[in-house]
């Protein structure tokens, strides 16, 4: 039952589903892998991300700025622009009530931090629950929102523009 000939086959089978999987696995790491590491990390080893949003700002000077007269920004914020500025937000979030990667804004100036019933907050920004998201709240959080809120689950680079920041809070305001 067993000669030479079946057993040749068997073993070359096996060979060859293994010599597949293998080319199969190269191709994948080949093209699913992020940065030169092979595991995510760039040249000096530190950590890169997958992708990255384009604010369409530069990086800020190291130098501190005067603080922003957050009321008088907003007093003079326009809402027509600030639904442009938003367009770099819906990548995750909604303003029809449902939500999607991030929670929807809809009402959001007024309303608590991590009030969203049903989403999944980020423990830093659940630890806020009770504090309303204020104008100046929101100023402050959407510059930065890495340094404004350390252990947010957002990845957003912010908006270093105080009028683009002014704008956008504005929009939002203006959509309960």
């Amino acid at each position: 039952m067993f000669d030479t000939m079946t057993m040749t086959k068997a073993v070359g089978a096996v060979c060859g589903s293994l010599l597949v999987f293998m080319l199969a696995g190269w191709a994948a790491d080949g093209l699913y892998t992020v940065g030169g590491g092979g595991h995510g990390e760039g040249a000096e080893g530190e950590i890169t991300q997958a992708y990255s949003i384009d604010t369409g700002a530069e990086e800020a000077p190291a130098e501190e700025a005067a603080p922003v007269d957050v009321a008088a920004l907003m007093a003079s914020a326009d809402v027509a622009a600030g639904e442009n500025v938003f367009k770099k937000c819906q990548s995750c979030h909604k303003m029809d009530g449902s939500d999607g990667v991030g929670p929807h804004l809809n009402g959001v100036v007024g309303r608590n931090h991590a009030a969203v019933s049903g989403f999944a907050y980020s423990e830093a920004m659940a630890a806020l629950s009770a504090e309303p998201w204020t104008p100046e709240a929101l100023f402050a959080f959407l510059e930065n929102p890495k340094k404004a809120m350390p252990g947010t689950k957002m990845a957003f680079a912010g908006l270093p523009k105080p009028e683009e920041r002014a704008n956008v809070i504005a929009y939002l305001a203006a959509n309960p």
